[in-house]
């Protein structure tokens, strides 16, 4: 069963994030304040299935890894502190400051300095589950590291 769970988990999280940082791109440049109004109000709300996720991921990774420890290994479980650090201390904050500021009609500079926050944030978690999606595919073996070439480093 965790062999289903942590890929799953995993691929809605990243889903989710990256569905959040899109949004948020695409309604900034082109669309309306109430679309902005929009999408910052709902974000809050995808947090209902993005934690569950990001706890199902984090939990059936560690569970998988009980007594492995490849290199692969070790560079997920290394990033993994940083999504849940980058998570909890700027994106959910965030997320909630920008949600209240647009729902109040405050598009100033704080809301555009968070929101730049946000989008360095949000880009940083979709990186990094992005490389542990990569690692976790190269583990099961589906995908093959590339060797490097001459004049490669």
């Amino acid at each position: 069963m965790t062999r289903i769970v942590h890929p799953l988990a995993g691929a809605i999280a990243l889903l989710t994030i990256a569905t959040f940082w899109l949004s948020t791109v695409v309604s900034e440049l082109f669309a309306s304040h109430a679309v902005v109004t929009s999408v910052k109000s709902d974000i809050p709300w995808g947090f209902l299935l993005l934690v569950p996720a990001l706890a199902a991921a984090g939990g059936s990774g560690f569970a998988l890894a009980a007594g492995r420890r490849p290199a692969l290994v070790q560079k997920k479980i290394k990033r993994m502190p940083i999504i849940a650090a980058n998570g909890i201390l700027i994106l959910i904050p965030s997320a909630l400051f920008l949600g209240s500021k647009a729902n109040a009609g405050a598009f100033d500079a704080p809301f555009y300095a968070v929101q730049a926050l946000e989008l360095v944030a949000g880009g940083t978690n979709i990186v990094l589950l992005s490389r542990n999606l990569l690692d976790g595919l190269r583990l099961k073996g589906r995908i093959r590291r590339r060797p490097l070439s001459h004049g490669q480093c």
